[in-house]
């Protein structure tokens, strides 16, 4: 069954100024990322999955599927507040071709391990065995950390296949390739700030939101990770650490990569509200210290 492997950038979704989803853009930037990266992560956090009706994020796995067209696997994050709506969002993405599913934790209210438990077994059934099922592990966006007793019963009693780990917890990490991670359950990591670390316990697959603009370093890091020339490595990992400071300055990562796009002649385009675009002055101080950096 799939897992994830290599660089599998969190994409994100290009809107029009008027907030409409700009499928023109989306189709640019599939075609930009698809041969330079090794798999999508879609309509997640980088994605604007919780901005989107149901109906806009079938649009978006559908317009990411057609433009990727098998080269390269898509994992659509369906997650919802709600069993249902995930329920439905997988079966779509099942039926489009979707080489996963991902959801991160049922949120807004605070639920026990039994609701989350039920949660992840509607999404597996609803995924019928035809793709592999990823917990996305997300306490800040879901609203609540999942322990690893929680977690072994996922993997154990609802059979989930693996997991997106967005806890930015290098000892969580560890504890999750040393008890969990096996030949049934996978361990990706959702950030490109700590790859290094995690690629000595284990790790080969990352999720970098940086990826979205520049895939290239993110390749770079990963294939000296997995050649085991840590020296290299670390030297890229503090480059791409510096990518991400300059990102603040978009007063989001997501918000950032947006203007970076545009800095770097990729694709115009706009966030959804409430987000609210980097400034004229931020973006220029984001071209400012990415020719500092030597990547443009």
């Amino acid at each position: 069954m799939f897992r994830m492997k290599g660089v599998i950038p969190p994409m994100i979704v290009p809107f029009r100024e008027d907030g409409e989803v700009d499928v023109n853009g989306l189709e640019i930037l599939t075609d930009f990322l698809k041969d330079r990266v090794d798999g999508l992560f879609i309509t997640g956090s980088y994605g604007s999955g919780a901005l989107m009706t149901e109906k806009e994020r079938e649009l978006v796995t559908k317009t990411v599927l057609n433009g990727v067209g098998g080269h390269i696997p898509v994992i659509v994050h369906v997650g919802t507040a709600d069993n249902r709506s995930t329920a439905r969002l997988a079966e779509f993405s099942v039926k489009s071709g979707a080489a996963a599913v991902s959801a991160v934790g049922p949120y807004y209210y605070k639920h026990d391990a039994d609701s989350i438990c039920g949660f992840y077994r509607d999404l597996v059934t609803a995924a019928q065995g035809a793709v592999p099922v990823y917990v996305y592990n997300n306490p800040n966006f879901q609203g609540y950390k999942m322990d690893l007793t929680l977690l072994r019963r996922l993997k154990e009693e609802v059979h989930v296949n693996g997991m997106k780990d967005a806890t930015f917890d290098i000892m969580a990490h560890a504890s999750y390739c040393r008890l969990l991670k096996d030949d049934t359950f996978d361990v990706a990591l959702g950030t490109e700030a700590m790859y290094l670390s995690a690629c000595v316990l284990g790790c080969e697959a990352f999720i970098p939101g940086i990826g979205n603009v520049f895939p290239e370093i993110c390749g770079k890091m990963y294939r000296e990770g997995m050649a085991k020339d840590y020296d290299a490595c670390r030297e890229t990992q503090f480059q791409i650490n510096e990518l991400r400071d300059i990102m603040y300055i978009a007063r989001s990562t997501q918000l950032a990569i947006y203007a970076m796009l545009e800095i770097r002649g990729i694709l115009k385009c706009w966030p959804r509200a409430p987000f609210i675009a980097a400034s004229r002055e931020e973006k220029e101080e984001i071209r400012k210290r990415l020719l500092e950096c030597g990547v443009l």
